[in-house]
Order: structure tokens, then sequence, then C-alpha cells
């Protein structure tokens, strides 16, 4: 009996990730085109988990407030969730796939929708953290989310989901894990103001990168963060510079180590093969979450402790 135990202790649960790192084509038609074909690649690799980066399924609309975007919202489920569930069924995968959503009229989401390797929409994460900065300008367009942080069973195994700016906040990954989540996917759009880059762009790329694996290491989960890749100018004003995304998706392990990285301007299908049995592991000998003082907590619920 015991060795028996120590055996089942000892044996691995393999799966492969992929993120998908892509430019924006001109249209819906063709990002979900060129979607699927990389999911048949992450597939090919042998995936058992494939994330996109954020609003994959066009170009990133948040640099000006304009209302004739709006029409690029689709509900969920809807086209891209049943065009991806499709994928996810004839490949027999977990696909997580970021959709700008409507909600209703007037209520419009940041959306990452969850479907099973049997193409079932498992659930959605609705982005909490919205960001206000210049090309940024993502409060005009998306409604906070309100579903709350969330796990979802998969057969990829137990998984969460944030979203671009999220990935900031302590406590958003935290509260995700303590939903049961060993996989924080993190769907991206991130990059670097041109006239910015010279002076800036090494620091922000790292305080990016370190921000997630410290979420990796804190939580003992895996990360996985999927972002664009290439320069995308302001749509209503093609003179303007842009924000150049800085690509580098990757993959890191719960104790922070990055498994795999992409560069900073190639499409590419990332893939990592994990244990997820190192979750486990890992919080045997980091117990963050058993010496968590759970009574002293209460005023992370303030704005700022007077």
């Amino acid at each position: 009996m015991g060795t028996d135990l120590l055996r089942l202790n000892s044996m691995s649960r393999p799966l492969t990730i992929a993120v998908l790192q892509a430019r924006a084509r001109p249209s819906r038609e063709e990002n979900l085109a060129a979607a699927v074909r990389q999911i048949e690649e992450a597939a090919a690799a042998g995936a058992g988990l494939v994330c996109t980066q954020e609003l994959f399924g066009s170009a990133y609309f948040c640099q000006s407030e304009n209302h004739d975007r709006f029409a690029l919202a689709e509900p969920v489920p809807g086209p891209t969730t049943e065009a991806l569930g499709a994928a996810a069924r004839r490949l027999g995968l977990v696909v997580v796939a970021s959709v700008f959503e409507r909600r209703a009229a007037g209520i419009y989401h940041n959306t990452a929708a969850v479907l099973d390797a049997d193409g079932a929409l498992v659930g959605t994460y609705r982005k909490m953290h919205i960001p206000d900065d210049p090309l940024y300008y993502e409060k005009f367009y998306f409604t906070p989310g309100d579903l709350g942080f969330r796990g979802f069973s998969t057969q990829a195994g137990r998984l969460g989901v944030l979203v671009c700016w999220d990935q900031w906040f302590p406590e958003a990954a935290r509260l995700t894990a303590l939903a049961g989540a060993k996989i924080l996917c993190y769907p991206t759009a991130i990059g670097w103001h041109p006239a910015e880059k010279a002076e800036w762009g090494e620091r922000q790329l790292d305080a990016w990168r370190t921000m997630q694996r410290s979420h990796a290491i804190a939580n003992g989960v895996f990360v996985a963060v999927p972002n664009r890749v290439g320069v995308e100018r302001n749509p209503d004003d093609p003179s303007s510079a842009g924000i150049e995304f800085w690509g580098h998706s990757f993959i890191a392990a719960p104790d922070g180590r990055i498994l795999a990285e992409a560069g900073a301007s190639e499409e590419t299908v990332l893939t990592a093969t994990i244990d997820l049995d190192e979750v486990e592991r890992t919080r045997q000998h980091w117990p963050f979450l058993r010496d968590r003082r759970i009574d002293a907590y209460g005023d992370l619920t303030r704005r700022m402790r007077d």
C-alpha cells in the first residue's frame, strides 16, 4: 500500500500549453482564419491547451474613442466561439479565446471564453481592471467585469483567465488561484509608444515579465501569456506612430522559471510541456497559501489605509 501510494505521488501529468503570438490582419475573417491555423499548428505539436492574444479578432481599436468600433463586438456564444469551439472539438484541445463581447445595447465587455476539448463553452471571464491611458482608451469601450475571479475545470486541468491590465494586480492572481486554478492564462495586448521605447522600453518589458513571474511564484501556478506583435497605427489617425506591440509571449513555471519565450516581432506558436503535479510539489515546499494571515487582510478592501 505504501509503495503504491509513493508511486502514485511520483507520477507526472504532462500537458503541452501553446500561446499564440500574431499580427493583426485587416478583417475579422482573416484574423479568425489565422487563429485557427495557429491552433492547428499547436495541435500538431501536441498541445492540450491553447490561448489566444487579447482581442485577436481585430486590430487593437482602443487607440481612439470612436463609436463605430462597437460594430466589432459580438455575443458570447457567437461566431468566434462557435468557430473556435469547432476547432477545439475537431482537434481535441482546450481553447481560451479573447473576444469583444456585446452583452446588450450599450454594455460591452473584454471577455475570455473557455472552450473545452469537446467544443463546449465551459464559461467566460470578463476583464475586471479596465485601463485608461494614452492609446489605451479601454474605459470608453468596456464595462468592468462582473463575474469575479474564476476557476474553470477543463480536460486540460483547472485553469483561470485574467486579461492584460489584470496582470498587474496581485489580488486578481491570488483570488483566481484560490478558485482552484493551476494555470493562469493572460491574453494580452501590450506594447511601446515608439517615442518612449529607447528610454523606457527595456524596463517596461522587464517589469511586465517580472510581475507575472511573481504571480506564478506567489501562488504556485503556471502562467501562460500570449501577446500581439507588430506596429498598429491609430485607425483614426494613420499618420500616428501608433503602438509597437512587443511580443515576448511566455510560459512560466510555479517557481518563476521561464519555460519558453517568444521574440519581439515574429508570429509564433509558443509551446511548453508542463507537469501539473509541479503545482502540488511547489506549494508543499513554498507554502505561501498555508501561511496567509486571512484574519489580518481586511484593509485590502479599502482604497487606502489612512
